[in-house]
């Protein structure tokens, strides 16, 4: 089959592949404007609320009040400065934890006896939380940012570790028996057979440890820390500034829906030879 392979429409005329192409373009673009009709029913409802004061402004103030505290904290505040302290903490963070998680994975998924020697101990310091780490762990090292940075790359690194190791388990054992008989050096099997394989379940658990991450340095930063977004969100709540707390919120989502399209457009150009349902 080629590229101007010729497909059937419903009336059972034929069209060129090109044609099919052009359908499937405009199919395509309905989700990028079906995707903000819910913001914009929020938002209007949000509006609607705080104008016609069925909220009181304590606890959800207006729009427009929201964008103010948002100028303001960018222009005579250090907003700028926190967000890049929870950027920098998150990356770290995640970068060590992926890592870690990969190799120690792709090591346990090869060999048994790596797996049997690591699965007792993670399997018990994966079932206590990152959080609860980090008062033992700001005794160690202090408030500061590696504290911080060691207790969510903790949480990164069980989600990649487990994956990595599950995705090279669920290999296709015909694949397995190919490369038997092609004779494959161990060398060869594991690049060309086992990383490919695996690819798929390392990707979307690096998809979900990226959000992970940029979810846990709220909280990290909330209990433990002078700066960053969580800081701010705790210090808002205490002061009941809730239009800064909104604020603070809005970024979290805005660069948590920012990192995760960014891993998923990285998932599908590193699997763009994987096809699958798309729904």
């Amino acid at each position: 089959m080629t590229d101007s392979a010729e497909a059937i429409d419903g009336s059972g005329i034929r069209t060129g592949g090109s044609a099919v192409a052009a359908r499937q373009g405009r199919v395509y673009k309905g989700p990028a404007l079906i995707g903000i009709v819910l913001p914009a029913i929020i938002l209007t409802l949000w509006q609607t609320a705080s104008a016609r004061g069925w909220i009181d402004p304590v606890f959800l103030p207006e729009p427009i009040t929201v964008v103010t505290a948002f100028w303001k904290m960018l222009t005579k505040q250090n907003l700028a400065l926190d967000f890049l302290a929870s950027v920098k903490i998150v990356g770290q963070a995640f970068i060590y934890g992926s890592l870690v998680g990969v190799a120690l994975g792709i090591a346990a998924g090869l060999s048994r006896k790596v797996e049997q020697f690591f699965g007792p101990t993670f399997d018990t310091i994966r079932h206590i939380p990152g959080i609860a780490w980090l008062p033992l762990i700001v005794l160690w090292l202090g408030i500061g940012a590696p504290a911080k940075v060691l207790v969510i790359a903790k949480s990164v690194f069980f989600p990649v570790f487990l994956n990595t190791l599950q995705g090279i388990r669920n290999v296709d054992k015909s694949y397995v028996e190919l490369a038997e008989v092609l004779t494959l050096t161990r060398r060869q099997f594991v690049r060309k057979v086992i990383l490919p394989a695996a690819t798929p379940s390392i990707m979307v658990a690096l998809r979900y440890s990226a959000g992970l991450a940029w979810a846990l340095v709220v909280v990290a930063e909330g209990l433990s820390g002078l700066e960053g977004l969580g800081f701010l969100i705790f210090r808002a709540q205490g002061l009941l500034l809730t239009d800064q707390l909104v604020v603070c919120m809005v970024i979290i989502g805005l660069v948590g829906f920012a990192i995760d399209r960014g891993m998923y457009l990285l998932q599908r150009r590193v699997l763009r030879w994987k096809q699958g349902y798309e729904g």
